[in-house]
């Protein structure tokens, strides 16, 4: 038997601006990333986001990125080793914060855009990431992209991870996203993401842009849920993976 945890990026709202829809996506996921107010979210749209996860029986993590409002947390930022590290504190105790006031607890961090794909192969961002996570909860599991070193570093310090994959993203030779802003980024077939994640998940191999075929480990499947078709891609991937035999469960 076969099974993956399905979680989405929520709580991406901001004000008056609407991104994604968390209320409709949150009926098919098992694990809500939760915007923790830097690139993007507000207290209002965290409270709300979390209420929903209560209501559902969907884990919730801190998805800490970047204090990028404008870029989305999708640009790199310069910073010291400190500031990383109590940037992500900061983050995580402010949906902590949600969480605890709806008697849950916080289940996960999962970096966002620039910072998580810095990730990959910067120790230095990691290690700073990973040390603000022992600070407030040794407990948390950290959510790292396949074959990145912020899960050999979180390893090694004694915390839980799970490897992340991606529905909606396309692979370099390495493992890394495929950048966006570069052409077939973005898996936008829905039979072809399906197939992927299925191979992914039963097979642990994934055909990166290029066409080489690369080995990957997947406990946790990502549909991010700003993109247009986060809602399609959650509805088919319920459908799909039970006839696949694959369950969908938190971890």
């Amino acid at each position: 038997m076969y099974s993956v945890d399905l979680n989405s990026d929520m709580g991406e709202s901001f004000g008056a601006y609407k991104l994604g829809g968390d209320a409709e996506i949150i009926q098919y996921v098992t694990t809500a990333n939760v915007a923790c107010g830097w690139h993007a979210g507000d207290p209002m749209v965290m409270d709300r986001v979390v209420g929903m996860a209560k209501e559902r029986g969907v884990m919730v993590g801190a998805h800490p990125g970047y204090p990028d409002l404008m870029g989305f947390g999708r640009r790199k930022m310069v910073l010291s080793y400190q500031e990383v590290k109590n940037y992500v504190k900061y983050q995580i105790g402010a949906l902590a914060a949600f969480t605890k006031s709806y008697g849950m607890k916080l289940q996960h961090v999962a970096p966002h855009g620039a910072m998580g794909n810095q990730c990959q192969y910067d120790e230095e961002i990691s290690s700073a990431i990973v040390e603000a996570i022992t600070d407030f909860d040794k407990d948390l599991i950290v959510y790292y992209c396949a074959g990145a070193v912020l899960g050999q570093i979180a390893e090694s310090k004694g915390l839980r991870t799970a490897s992340e994959i991606f529905a909606d993203r396309a692979y370099m030779d390495d493992l890394s996203l495929v950048p966006r802003k570069m052409e077939g980024s973005m898996i936008t077939d829905e039979d072809v993401a399906i197939a992927r994640c299925i191979r992914m998940i039963k097979e642990g191999k994934v055909t990166a842009l290029s066409g080489k075929e690369l080995d990957i480990k997947g406990d946790t499947l990502c549909v991010h849920g700003d993109g247009p078709k986060a809602l399609a891609f959650v509805q088919r991937i319920r459908k799909a993976f039970a006839e696949e035999g694959i369950e969908i469960k938190h971890l």
